[in-house]
């Protein structure tokens, strides 16, 4: 026997156990609310009334908005039209929008979370040090383990789905709003200094505007991590396209999952070209 076979072995297994519990009793009524009354709420108010609106007037908006971001230009909108044809002709409207409601929802906490902990990382040295291992954490852990808190937390459905999307997506916009807010001229903030401006001024009158190309860009990283999960999701019994693509796998069938992946990836451009054309018109 070596000198490290005589280490006892540390029990994080048990640790890990005991503080998920303590946390499931500290936290039973907001857990207990998101799975019950913010699950009612996305699936009976936001995606009920949304599948009631009828699909032609749906891919009619998406058309416009994409015309205008794209500077009105026509590629965007023909490949939106086309795409999203496409996806209803397959029989997959209804999954697309649940997809869509867990990738809107997703990403926008995770922006909400991300940009305040960006800013901040990128006033405080020591805040960023702190962050940035946690971070480093978050998005090398395989995407499968936060399947586990999600299903413990919040059972099983679309809510632990956009907890572990929440959790996989939020990195990207945290770690960008602090890289574009330090990297924001310094003789720039001396002269806003130098007029008198407040530190709350200065954040939203010339470092965010400054910032916001690259902002942007990581909100962009976010939708599309978001998406990444959707696959995954579906093994906790989260709806939508990852459903599908799951339940061919399991009965072997490679049209249904290609088709279903197919569809994925039509809204993954959709997202990620909307993004991008918000980012330009900004500039």
């Amino acid at each position: 026997m070596n000198l490290v076979d005589k280490i006892p072995e540390i029990p994080f297994r048990d640790w890990i156990d005991t503080f998920i519990e303590w946390l499931k009793n500290v936290l039973a009524v907001p857990f207990e609310f998101f799975r019950e009354d913010f699950k009612d709420f996305l699936s009976d108010v936001v995606t009920d009334n949304l599948l009631k609106v009828p699909a032609e007037i749906v891919m009619l908006l998406v058309v416009i908005a994409a015309f205008f971001i794209s500077g009105k230009k026509i590629g965007l909108p023909i490949f939106s039209l086309i795409g999203l044809i496409l996806v209803y002709n397959q029989g997959l409207w209804e999954q697309l929008m649940q997809t869509f409601v867990l990738v809107f929802v997703a990403g926008l906490i995770s922006v909400i979370i991300g940009l305040p902990i960006g800013i901040l990382m990128s006033k405080s040295n020591i805040v960023e040090k702190i962050a940035t291992p946690i971070l480093d954490l978050m998005q090398t852990m395989p995407s499968f383990v936060y399947l586990i808190p999600a299903v413990a937390f919040f059972s099983i459905g679309i809510v632990p789905g956009i907890f572990a999307t929440l959790i996989f997506a939020t990195p990207p916009t945290i770690r960008f709003t602090n890289l574009a807010i330090r990297q924001v001229s310094g003789e720039l903030k001396e002269a806003a200094d130098s007029f008198g401006s407040t530190p709350l001024q200065k954040l939203f009158k010339l470092e965010l505007p400054m910032a916001k190309t690259t902002i942007m860009a990581g909100v962009n990283q976010t939708v599309m991590l978001s998406l990444s999960m959707v696959v995954i999701a579906s093994m906790i019994g989260t709806p939508g396209l990852g459903k599908e693509v799951q339940a061919a796998l399991s009965r072997s069938e490679a049209g249904d999952g290609f088709v279903a992946g197919f569809c994925i990836v039509i809204l993954a451009i959709i997202f990620d070209r909307f993004t991008q054309g918000v980012t330009k018109k900004g500039k």
